[in-house]
C-alpha cells in the first residue's frame, strides 16, 4: 500500500452526523414532497434510496421545524443502525427526512470523497466490522459513537474520486440495465392488458380504425365485432373458461436450508430466490407462484429451479408469457384462505373466469413477448456479471491491492 493512505476513524472524515434519533415525526394523512426514508428504502443493492418504496410522508411544518438535526443533503451517505443493520446508500438529493434508526454520515470534502465513502462502507470487510458493533441480544443496534470510531484506510482525494469513478462506472451501467428491464416488462404489461383486457385492436376494427403500431398479418387475427358472453361483451370467436383450462399449478416440494448443496440452482419460496441448491426440480422457463407467506406472488424464472412447498409452479401448454401475464391480473395476492398463516388455495385459483383469446393471438403475443423477455434475461445476466466484477474489485481497490490503471481496463471491456 502507498504511504499516501492513511488510517483514519470514521468521524474523521465526516463534517457531521444527521441524527434525528427519538420520536416518530408526526406524519401527514396524504401524500407529500417530504418523504420519510426508512430502512425498506435503503436495503438491498441499489446505491442510492429506493423512493417508490416510501410509504410515510410529512407535512412541510414538521419537514421545516420538527428534525432536530436538519435533513439529509445530497452526498450524504445513509447509515442504518437498528434492525437490518449497516445498509448504506448515497443520497442523491431531494426532500428526504430520517428519523429513526438511519443516521446521514456528511463527509468532510477536504477528507474524504462521498462516493468513496460509500464504497468503502459496503466494502464486505468493513462490513464484517461494523456488524460486530451490534450492541443488542434483542434486534441489531449499532451507536452511533461505534460507528464513528470504526477505523478505515483512505488514500489522497484524488486516488479517491479515481476509484469511486471506476466503481460508479460498473454502478451505473448496472442501473441502466436494470431500469431497461423495468421498462421492457412495462411494454409486455401494457400490450396484454391492450390485447386481452381492454381489446383494443377488436374495438378499432369495430370501428373501422387502423391498427397503430400493427402488420397486418397480425391485425388480420383479430376479430372486428364482440358477442354476449356470461362475463358480458367478448370478441367473437373466443372462449370463456376458466383458469384450469390453461395451467396445472402443482405444488413445490420441501427442502430445508440444512438439506441444500450449494450449486447454481436457484431455491424458490413465495417471497422470491431463499437460496440454492445443486440440484433442480422443474425446468425452466416457467413461473412461481406464491402459496403460504407472500400469497400470490409471482417469479418469471428462465433457468432450471427448485420451488419449494411454500410455491406452486406453472405447468401448461399454452404459451407460457400468456399465462404469466394473466395471472397478475386475476388478484392472487387477495384470495388468502388460511387464518393464521396467509395462503392460496389453488382449487380458487382454478375457477376463476377468463377470456381466452385464438390459438393464433396467443402465438402472436408470445412471440412478441419472447423476444422482450429474452432481452431481459440477457440484461440480467449481463448486470449478474457486472455485480460480480464490481464485487470483486471493490474490496482490492479499496484497500489499495489493484493499480487503477488494470481496473480501468477491466471495466472498459465489460462495459463495451
Amino acid at each position: 500500500m502507498s504511504s499516501e493512505w492513511k488510517s483514519i476513524s470514521l468521524g474523521e472524515c465526516l463534517q457531521r452526523v444527521v441524527d434525528n434519533r427519538g420520536k416518530t415525526p408526526p406524519l401527514a394523512d396524504t401524500v407529500t414532497p417530504y418523504g420519510v426514508i426508512e430502512i425498506n428504502a435503503i436495503v438491498g443493492t441499489d446505491k442510492s434510496p429506493r423512493f417508490d418504496a416510501i410509504r410515510k410522508y410529512v407535512s412541510q411544518e414538521t419537514y421545516d421545524s420538527w428534525f432536530r438535526a436538519g435533513h439529509p443533503a445530497s452526498g450524504d451517505v445513509l447509515f442504518s443502525t437498528v434492525g437490518s443493520i449497516a445498509e448504506v446508500v448515497l443520497y442523491s438529493g431531494g426532500n428526504g427526512c430520517i428519523a429513526q434508526n438511519i443516521v446521514g454520515l456528511r463527509p468532510n470534502a477536504e477528507v474524504i470523497y462521498p462516493d468513496y465513502l460509500y464504497y468503502v462502507l459496503i466494502n464486505p470487510i468493513i462490513q464484517s466490522q461494523l456488524r460486530t458493533l451490534d450492541i443488542s441480544s434483542v434486534q441489531p443496534s449499532i451507536k452511533v459513537p461505534h460507528l464513528l470510531a470504526t477505523k478505515i484506510q483512505v488514500p489522497g482525494l484524488s486516488q479517491q474520486k479515481k476509484v469511486a469513478a471506476i466503481l460508479t462506472a460498473l454502478d451505473d451501467r448496472i442501473t441502466l440495465l436494470r431500469e431497461t428491464n423495468t421498462t421492457l416488462e412495462a411494454i409486455a404489461q401494457a400490450l396484454f392488458k391492450s390485447w386481452f383486457i381492454d381489446f383494443d385492436p377488436v374495438r378499432a376494427k369495430a370501428e373501422g380504425l387502423e391498427l397503430a403500431g400493427m402488420d397486418a398479418a397480425t391485425a388480420g387475427l383479430f376479430p372486428n365485432s364482440f358477442e354476449e358472453s356470461e362475463l358480458g361483451l367478448v370478441p367473437s370467436g373466443w372462449k370463456v373458461g376458466k383458469v384450469e383450462d390453461l395451467m396445472e399449478l402443482p405444488y413445490g416440494k420441501a427442502l430445508k436450508a440444512t438439506d441444500r448443496v450449494d450449486g447454481p440452482v436457484p431455491v424458490y419460496g413465495s417471497g422470491g430466490i431463499t437460496g440454492c441448491h445443486n440440484e433442480s426440480l422443474v425446468n425452466g422457463p416457467s413461473v412461481i407462484v406464491g402459496r403460504k407467506g407472500t400469497v400470490g406472488s409471482l417469479y418469471w424464472e428462465d433457468r432450471p429451479f427448485f420451488p419449494i412447498d411454500t410455491v406452486f409452479y406453472v405447468r401448461t401448454d399454452t404459451p407460457l408469457t400468456y399465462c404469466y401475464y394473466l395471472l397478475q391480473t386475476l388478484g392472487l395476492k387477495d384470495m388468502n384462505t388460511d387464518g393464521a398463516v396467509p395462503g392460496l388455495n389453488r382449487n380458487n385459483a382454478y375457477r376463476l373466469p377468463v377470456v381466452v383469446a385464438t390459438t393464433s393471438i396467443l402465438e402472436s403475443f408470445d412471440e412478441i413477448v419472447s423476444s422482450l423477455r429474452n432481452k431481459m434475461f440477457s440484461n440480467s445476466q449481463h448486470t449478474q456479471t457486472l455485480i460480480q466484477l464490481r464485487d470483486t474489485l471493490l474490496p482490492r481497490l479499496i484497500s489499495g491491492q489493484l493499480r487503477l490503471p488494470e481496473a480501468e481496463v477491466m471495466v472498459e471491456e465489460i462495459c463495451a
